[in-house]
């Protein structure tokens, strides 16, 4: 890898990291469902009028808007706002990895190799310090709504697969104009009326920011870009530094957000950051009798590094 290319994953690394601190601070302006409902709305316009027409079934487009913009974002931001710390959540999201190979072996017959079980072994192990950490210091639910964010990434990660798009950026840009509408009704019901519209009254430079940052640097320059480094380089050159997405996420939440970093928490990050590295970084094994899904590899949403589900050729 060209060191300008290197530079450049590292920088969408950051990029993704970083944005658990923007979200955060985000949330002290908007509440939690509105701002994921105005982050997809801002992604995906005027965006997707330049990426041209989906290039996969609107089934698969409306099965991961669902499964990743709904419900894996919305319990993201739920989560965080009720009190999940921002760099917490960049690291616990990182289980994703196991979800997605759990899911992968039950529908798509690939069965994990030795290695990367115990990848999802000593990962989950990173989980449970994560939990009992949280537990002591912080609410437990919202913890669990991270965890089940994971769970949901790591299905639409399986139905990404499933669909194949040709163009990540494309499909992303799409995906990302299912669940606006979802998110904006479940604000009005769960958040109010009076709360949405008070937030979009009360709309500064610094909430808007925020909005501009998770939808278009986060989102659009991020995937397009991690996009480009993967239609340059094998995907096992470029997956490795998504594993530093926790990394900038603890630190810029510290820098920024003044957050604690512990002993149990540094404990958790080398458990789930090296369990993961084994569940992803290391082939699948095909279950015989089984049709493999075709196509590429996963879209990671935000610095996700996910299973290789096809074995190495």
């Amino acid at each position: 890898m060209r060191p300008s290319h290197l530079l450049l994953a590292v920088l969408v690394a950051a990029v993704w990291g970083v944005n658990f601190t923007v979200i955060e601070i985000g949330l002290g302006h908007f509440p939690p469902l509105l701002f994921s409902a105005l982050r997809f709305l801002a992604a995906a316009l005027p965006a997707v009028f330049l990426v041209g027409r989906p290039k996969v079934a609107w089934k698969w487009i409306l099965a991961v808007g669902l499964v990743l913009g709904v419900a894996k974002f919305g319990l993201v931001f739920v989560g965080m706002d009720a009190g999940m710390p921002a760099g917490l959540s960049s690291l616990v999201l990182q289980i994703q990895a196991v979800f997605t190979a759990v899911i992968a072996a039950a529908v798509l017959g690939e069965r994990p190799s030795r290695v990367q079980a115990a990848g999802m072994l000593v990962a989950l192990a990173g989980i449970g310090v994560a939990a009992a950490d949280e537990g002591a210091s912080g609410p437990l639910g919202a913890f669990l709504m991270v965890v089940g964010a994971a769970a949901a990434w790591g299905l639409s990660n399986v139905l990404t697969r499933k669909a194949s798009p040709p163009d990540a950026l494309n499909f992303m840009v799409w995906v990302c104009t299912v669940p606006v509408l979802p998110l904006l009704a479940l604000s009005l019901l769960t958040e109010g009326p009076a709360a949405d519209l008070a937030a979009l009254r009360g709309l500064d430079w610094q909430g808007a920011g925020t909005i501009v940052f998770v939808a278009w640097v986060s989102t659009v320059f991020g995937f397009g870009a991690w996009g480009w480094l993967l239609r340059r380089h094998p995907a096992s050159t470029v997956a490795p530094f998504s594993l530093l997405v926790p990394v900038f996420g603890m630190s810029s939440a510290a820098l920024f957000l003044g957050e604690a970093v512990t002993p149990l928490r540094w404990c958790a990050a080398a458990l789930l950051v090296g369990g993961v590295a084994l569940t992803t970084l290391t082939g699948a094994r095909r279950v015989p009798g089984r049709i493999r899904a075709r196509g590429a590899a996963p879209v990671p949403a935000e610095g996700a590094a996910t299973p290789a589900l096809t074995p190495r050729r």
